[in-house]
């Protein structure tokens, strides 16, 4: 009964999957949400066989009755509520001219409303708890990306929202944890929207030279613990945060450079 409960959003693969495997390895009731249930289902028998606290449920989480009915039944089925991650996310790939409006509409759904929709009804139940709350966000919310102008504007508003958050909650003892990863394997590229809304499919970069998400989760569920405000992983993430204060005109040129390397890239 004293067991923490975790809420993982986008946990059907990459980070979100990764993180529920993780966070189950270290005792936690995990409740895995995704719009792929099927997916989730194959997943929650796996880790039953470790853990029997699981739950999946079927959730999109740019329909707020869909964040809200994750809340409730997590609260209906364990009775509390100690971190909730939102990971579930869509990027992108267009130049801003060439792009159809509702792009930038479904990435700011999912990535930012998706994050605040599940925030508001979990919120009650983390305070309670003096719990967490972790957004996985990307280096695009430090520092504007050429041809991921959706991605980086809802990035950079999850940024602002979880800040706020923070501060508003100072002597509630909330923890909030951003975390931007860098680039990291996972399906994100090969379902990212082009400019008409379709779904790329192929990734314009090397998957097998990428933090796996695996790694990335450990990281997390370590700044959970140690109640991290902060983690940016690999060199390159690292370096563009600190270029992005001190030379942020030099860090636009190398910026435009490596988009503009990607086979097929709209920058060419």
């Amino acid at each position: 009964m004293d067991k923490k409960v975790v809420i993982i959003t986008g946990a059907s693969s990459g980070i979100g999957l990764a993180c529920a495997i993780e966070f189950s390895g270290y005792g936690y009731k995990v409740v895995m949400a995704a719009r792929n249930i099927d997916k989730l289902s194959v997943i929650q028998q796996e880790i039953l066989k470790s853990n029997p606290d699981i739950l999946a449920l079927k959730v999109d989480v740019s329909i707020e009755e869909d964040c809200k009915r994750l809340v409730e039944e997590t609260i209906n089925k364990f009775g509390r509520i100690d971190v909730l991650i939102n990971n579930a996310g869509i990027s992108m790939r267009a130049l801003f001219k060439d792009l159809d409006l509702k792009v930038l509409h479904k990435l700011m759904d999912t990535n930012f409303w998706g994050t605040v929709y599940c925030t508001k009804y979990a919120l009650p139940y983390i305070l309670a708890q003096k719990g967490s709350i972790v957004g996985i966000s990307s280096i695009a919310g430090f520092m504007g990306l050429p041809a991921r102008t959706g991605y980086s504007a809802s990035k950079f508003a999850m940024h602002g929202f979880l800040e706020t958050l923070r501060i508003e909650h100072l002597k509630q003892h909330l923890h909030v944890m951003i975390v931007a990863p860098g680039f990291t394997s996972s399906n994100i590229r090969k379902t990212a929207l082009g400019a008409d809304g379709n779904v790329q499919r192929e990734s314009p970069r090397d998957e097998n030279k990428m933090m796996s998400a695996e790694n990335v989760a450990h990281h997390i569920y370590k700044g959970v613990q140690k109640r991290k405000r902060l983690i940016v992983l690999t060199t390159k993430g690292k370096l563009a945060v600190l270029f992005k204060k001190f030379v942020p005109r030099l860090l636009e040129y190398f910026d435009y450079l490596e988009m503009k390397k990607e086979p097929n890239s709209p920058l060419s």
